[in-house]
């Protein structure tokens, strides 16, 4: 491609360029005296056949022999430098390149002192700029006419995984740790990454670390566990359940009709006390009491509250109603307190 140029120049409206190639294909015809601008955060690389002769810095620069002396010196004298010549300009962008994305394809696998073999996943951000123009261009660039950031986001990424895989197999032993240690392990694997950066020609500005997380299933496991660390006590906390459970079955069946209702006339109509007081006992770490669960040795419960009676009590000691009086099993007959044989009949009583 044959072009003459007398200014040389370029802009970057995208944001995301790192080298621009002018001519983009082939060289260009400049002449001795021909203006090259050179925008404030960007450096112009000049080759002629192949070879990076000189580097310009920001501003406004005339090329003569007195400020180009590397490219006039591979110029043949004949025409006295007044001919045109065949060169490129790279223009190198020298800004820092903010927000750059990282992150694990799939997921890394760690071996955790607490959880045993799980998969990581990884992500943050970076920044960086391009300290030397010349070896950028000559080592990553090439003979591309355009390159802009996405052309190094695979590339970086992979290098990025692999320094972080080395640092968390080196400096974690837990995934709970992680918290804690962040900044440490950024700080880690930027001090690494300095010298992969170098050799490209670019300088890594800043590095974080946003998130290391397992999956799904493993962070149940982790909610599960701090579940159980929350409840303390499990077999209290059984006990507290249950009794719980069984106090809403006996409220549901106060409200019921026919089976449900006379349930609720005996047992249900106090079994809501009955429960409050093995929940309360429970909670104070004892034993739920034995009335609750099938009756005390020698006594039964109360007809009109369904609480606990005590072995030969005359009246109940939850509601006050009287104890019923046993009755004859020969004639049915009542029986005083403690008789062994019926007043009436004389039969001897069972027990």
């Amino acid at each position: 491609m044959s072009q003459f140029l007398e200014v040389l120049e370029h802009y970057d409206q995208s944001g995301r360029e790192i080298a621009y190639r002018l001519p983009p294909v082939g060289s260009a015809e400049v002449k001795l005296g021909a203006q090259l601008i050179v925008h404030q955060a960007q450096e112009a690389v000049f080759y002629r056949d192949g070879r990076g002769l000189d580097v310009f810095p920001p501003g406004r620069h005339t090329l003569t022999t007195q400020n180009i002396p590397l490219l006039t010196k591979a110029l043949s004298l004949p025409f006295g430098f007044t001919s045109p010549f065949r060169v490129q300009v790279v223009f190198v962008s020298k800004r820092t390149f903010l927000d750059q994305k990282w992150g694990t394809r799939e997921p890394v696998v760690f071996r955790d002192r607490e959880l045993g073999v799980v998969r990581l996943r990884a992500f943050g951000s970076y920044a960086y700029r391009i300290s030397d123009s010349r070896t950028f261009v000559n080592a990553v660039v090439g003979s591309l006419g355009q390159f802009d950031t996405q052309r190094l986001e695979d590339f970086y990424r992979d290098v990025i995984i692999s320094r972080l895989n080395d640092v968390l197999g080196e400096n974690l032993s837990s995934i709970l740790d992680l918290p804690a240690l962040y900044d440490e392990l950024g700080g880690l694997v930027r001090s690494r990454l300095v010298e992969d950066f170098g050799k490209y020609g670019a300088d890594l500005s800043d590095f974080y670390i946003t998130s290391i997380t397992p999956p799904e299933e493993v962070l149940a496991r982790l909610d599960e566990r701090a579940g159980m660390g929350a409840v303390g006590n499990l077999e209290a906390y059984t006990r507290f359940k249950a009794a719980v459970a069984l106090g809403d079955a006996a409220s549901a069946g106060e409200g019921g009709s026919g089976a449900a209702a006379g349930l609720g006339v005996g047992l249900g109509a106090g079994f809501g006390a009955q429960m409050a007081s093995a929940v309360a006992q429970t909670m104070r770490g004892g034993s739920a009491p034995a009335g609750a669960g099938g009756g005390v040795a020698g006594a039964g419960f109360c007809s009109a509250c369904g609480g606990a009676l005590p072995a030969k009590a005359r009246f109940c000691p939850t509601c006050g109603a009287p104890v019923a009086a046993a009755s004859c099993s020969a004639c049915g007959q009542p029986l005083p307190a403690g008789a062994r044989f019926c007043p009436s009949c004389g039969a001897a009583q069972p027990g």
